[in-house]
């Protein structure tokens, strides 16, 4: 096995874990998350139930309870499965901003795979264990730690803020942007005329616009907390 492909199991492995994967999953505890994240993709969240779950994995609802305390539980395990489905890029410390980008795009494209079920990301974001992967992307940035968290906050902000509002339009089968008088709103029409992105080009256009703003600012050697404490 090459050097490159140790990274790669590495990153995918360390990727896994910060999301709390274990080494022996649950199994029935997952597969119940999974039955309710189908029953969500069909036929919507308001729709989620535990029997129609349990009829999904072909038992009695109260028995989701040895696995579950209640509805919320469930939901966050989904919201998990989501994430864990995400495949990390391979990992080249020599190209950390395209890596970057790749992860954010990949993470993206795995929320819109199930529009209706995006929201539970919202509400039950689980940030607590996000903290080892946190750790390793500030490890390999190479930015000032003084700019670091913005670095982090500007890329899940941007990511999650996207996936959530394309996935809301999908989910109410919409366009992205509403319809509008072309004559009223004359400028906002010529921005739409001139733009050359499809909706995940615009994404990553807009995501490197703010690495390539975060690299200048480095050059530059300085934050607005750094000038402003000179």
């Amino acid at each position: 096995m090459s050097f490159g492909q140790h990274l790669e199991n590495f990153a995918q492995k360390y990727w896994q874990d910060s999301l709390g994967r274990p080494d022996k999953p649950l199994i029935s505890r997952e597969r119940a998350a999974r039955a309710a994240l189908d029953v969500i993709d069909t036929q919507g969240l308001n729709a989620l139930s535990l029997e129609l779950v349990a009829r999904q994995l072909g038992v009695k609802a109260p028995s989701l309870y040895y696995h579950f305390k209640h509805k919320n539980e469930l939901l966050s395990e989904v919201a998990l499965c989501i994430l864990r489905d995400v495949k990390a890029p391979f990992v080249d410390p020599s190209r950390w901003q395209e890596t970057l980008v790749a992860l954010c795009l990949a993470t993206r494209r795995t929320i819109l795979l199930h529009p209706n079920a995006a929201p539970l990301l919202l509400e039950f974001f689980p940030k607590h264990i996000f903290l080892k992967a946190y750790d390793f992307w500030t490890a390999i940035c190479p930015y000032p730690e003084d700019m670091q968290l913005m670095i982090l906050e500007g890329c899940e902000k941007l990511t999650f803020g996207s996936a959530l509002f394309a996935s809301a339009a999908r989910s109410r089968a919409i366009a992205p942007l509403p319809d509008f008088d072309r004559n009223e709103f004359v400028a906002l029409a010529k921005a739409v005329r001139a733009n050359p992105f499809d909706d995940e080009a615009l994404f990553v256009e807009t995501l490197q616009t703010f690495l390539i703003g975060v690299r200048e600012r480095a050059e530059a050697g300085s934050t607005s907390a750094s000038a402003k404490a000179k």
